[in-house]
């Protein structure tokens, strides 16, 4: 059984999300319940969770200034939202779960169990203290991403990334210094996650860092020749981006 915190500055929301977990997540014990930053800071700290359903929004203290506060942070952590906003950029990066409200029933039952996984990996402290760097950044400036291998999570700077490359509904990570990861997301996971300004889809199943881009080799798309040798093919309805990339 995970031991699990909810906090929600409204009431309505905890009680249907109590009723949720209850009817649906027979793997989840709810030890307190919390409708404020406040109230929660002192039930995490002192409760010790093993997982924390937190809302974004609350007044006084929101969700992200209420995780820095803590002195526990040894949890699996799932946001709730009402809104899609650039936050959940970094909470993405991070590897964390989110769910939007109203939250559907299976898309609770698909976060409680990536938490329950999770927890046997104790990798929950280095993805709080991730997102909480990337919280401190600039919109879309974020400098370092988790990313979900077979493996585990492997932590990696963004600067070092290369390309991405399709497989069926897993995605290629080439970095530099020859490093390689075979990633549990899509290639359009990655297109919405990453920043367009730095990161250019050329193709159906490649994403490159256009600051690694070295030559451009015309064609009918094209290809483009990266530093560390690859050379990538341009699909035909994706020139006329690459070359925008690169106009200014």
């Amino acid at each position: 059984m995970l031991r699990s915190i909810l906090i929600d500055d409204e009431d309505s929301n905890i009680s249907s999300l109590t009723e949720k977990i209850n009817r649906h997540c027979p793997g989840i014990e709810i030890i307190a319940t919390c409708n404020s930053a406040e109230k929660a800071i002192t039930a995490i700290n002192s409760l010790k969770p093993a997982l924390v359903f937190l809302d974004i929004e609350m007044p006084v203290m929101n969700g992200f200034l209420m995780l820095q506060q803590l002195e526990y942070k040894d949890f699996e952590l799932v946001f709730t939202t009402a809104y899609d906003h650039y936050a959940i950029k970094a909470i993405r990066f991070s590897a964390l779960d989110y769910l939007v409200k109203p939250i559907e029933i299976e898309e609770l039952k698909i976060a409680v169990g990536r938490a329950e996984k999770k927890r046997e990996e104790l990798t929950s402290s280095s993805q709080l203290e991730l997102l909480l760097e990337n919280l401190l950044v600039k919109k879309n400036s974020f400098q370092k991403i988790a990313i979900p291998t077979t493996e585990g999570l492997q932590f990696i700077n963004m600067n070092e990334i290369i390309y991405l490359e399709a497989n069926a509904n897993y995605t290629y990570i080439i970095l530099a210094q020859s490093k390689k990861y075979l990633v549990c997301h899509t290639l359009k996971d990655f297109e919405d996650m990453l920043p367009a300004d730095v990161f250019v889809r050329v193709h159906n199943s490649y994403i490159i860092n256009k600051n690694f881009a070295e030559k451009y080799i015309r064609g009918e798309g094209g290809q483009v020749v990266l530093s560390n040798g690859s050379v990538i093919d341009i699909s035909k309805r994706k020139k006329a981006d690459f070359l925008k990339a690169f106009s200014h």
